[in-house]
């Protein structure tokens, strides 16, 4: 029997790898600067971009989707951007799907950046905290101001453009403490996709510490509750109106499906990232020397990707503690993200947020049963000889109310 292969399907790329126009204080990133020594600006050339494009587009899935981060990846000019497409369209195949996500700080989105990213149908995903108190106690500039007014009004340039446009908020000791004030700013302001990533950062000076600015478990166990409260209490008619992604992975867990969110999978390594000088990695989280698969310039994309070395890297997340094993959550909760696993000395591989998921789960298991019950019926139903299936995109949220988008619910069985 042959052994399966992963598709390649995604790809994050860092253009302008850690370089960014801000100093936030909590940025895990910028520390990557000591790996790429250089005398002046780190920015991707050419020849990578164009090696790059060409693997995915040709060694690719149907439907591949490139992430665009950072550092900030703005840095490197719209008209960097306007090469990514015509690149994308070249060696695109017959019948291909591309899909571009951009995560920016919004700094220097003008109306030039919007019109390029509006043409192409990118995804933008802005980071903003919340409002002006949570986002500038951490979210600043080099010269240490705030940007919050800045970031607000690049969110309505994009919107008023016609820009999809995703909030990721960064979940810190401090913003944790306002949950519904956040999720209601977003709302309002137009942005009801949503995405928070908790900050958990190890301590250099103090093994199994949390640097300050990091969210504790039980601190991020509260937050998730109260956000989820806000999510639900959204739902009309069945219906979600608007688009948590953590909650929406969840979900999927539920029902069967597989989530989009990696942290909920059973293993790691679906996804290479790609530096600005070529170098190829396992994880956004881990562009360390242990686990660089090698160069663009010089391998293959899909071969790193299905290496022994990346195989090795997406083991460890399936490695779990006794305790982790005995959970009633361990299928939906897969032991959380790797990075966060070295709070507890005395067995690492114990989440630092463990406490936070039990929370979570005990506190949504209910709703999340019957939601997944009612999806699983509405799947059913929907897969009923002679029943009209609706014109929905892929990107779309699913008739079905579920939350997830239509590929990641009634789309996924209709692929099937």
């Amino acid at each position: 029997m042959r052994a399966f292969r992963k598709p390649l399907n995604s790809v994050l790329v860092k253009p302008a790898g850690p370089d960014c126009n801000m100093a936030c204080r909590y940025c895990f990133y910028l520390d990557k600067a000591a790996m790429f020594p250089a005398a002046g600006a780190r920015r991707m050339d050419g020849a990578v971009l164009e090696a790059l494009v060409r693997q995915v587009m040709t060694d690719g899935e149907p439907v591949v989707s490139f992430g665009w981060q950072g550092g900030e990846p703005t840095l490197m000019g719209v008209e960097f951007f306007e090469r990514v497409i015509e690149l994308e369209k070249r060696w695109g195949r017959a019948g291909q799907t591309v899909a571009n996500g951009l995560q920016t700080n919004g700094l220097r989105i003008d109306d030039a950046w919007c019109r390029v990213l509006r043409s192409a149908s990118f995804l933008v995903g802005l980071s903003i905290d919340g409002p002006r108190h949570i986002h500038d106690h951490y979210r600043i500039a080099a010269g240490g101001q705030g940007t919050w007014q800045r970031v607000v009004e690049t969110s309505r340039r994009l919107l008023d453009a016609g820009v999809e446009v995703n909030a990721l908020s960064v979940v810190s000791d401090y913003s944790a403490r306002f949950a519904r004030e956040i999720y209601e700013f977003h709302k309002h302001n137009g942005m009801t996709f949503m995405q928070f990533i908790p900050c958990v950062e190890p301590d250099p000076g103090h093994p199994g510490r949390a640097m300050p600015f990091s969210v504790g478990a039980e601190q991020f166990g509260r937050f998730l509750c109260e956000l989820f409260d806000c999510w639900t209490a959204d739902v009309q008619d069945g219906r979600a109106t608007t688009s948590v992604r953590w909650f929406e992975s969840v979900v999927a867990t539920y029902a069967g499906l597989s989530p989009p969110e990696c942290t909920l999978m059973s293993e790691c390594g679906t996804y290479v990232v790609i530096e600005h000088n070529g170098d190829v990695f396992a994880c956004d989280f881990f562009v360390e020397d242990r686990w660089r698969l090698g160069n663009v310039r010089c391998g293959r994309l899909i071969e790193m990707l299905n290496s022994p070395r990346q195989a090795e890297f997406g083991r460890r997340k399936a490695a779990l503690p006794h305790d982790c094993q005995q959970c009633r959550w361990l299928r939906h909760c897969r032991g959380g993200c790797p990075k966060e696993r070295w709070g507890h000395p005395a067995d690492a591989r114990l989440s630092y947020l463990c406490e936070a998921y039990k929370m979570f789960f005990s506190h949504a298991d209910g709703w999340l049963r019957e939601t997944a019950r009612r999806l699983q019926r509405e799947r059913a139903d929907r897969a009923l000889p002679g029943r009209t299936q609706p014109q929905v995109g892929r990107n779309d949220p699913c008739p079905c109310g579920s939350g997830l988008k239509y590929k990641r619910c009634c789309g996924a069985k209709k692929r099937a």
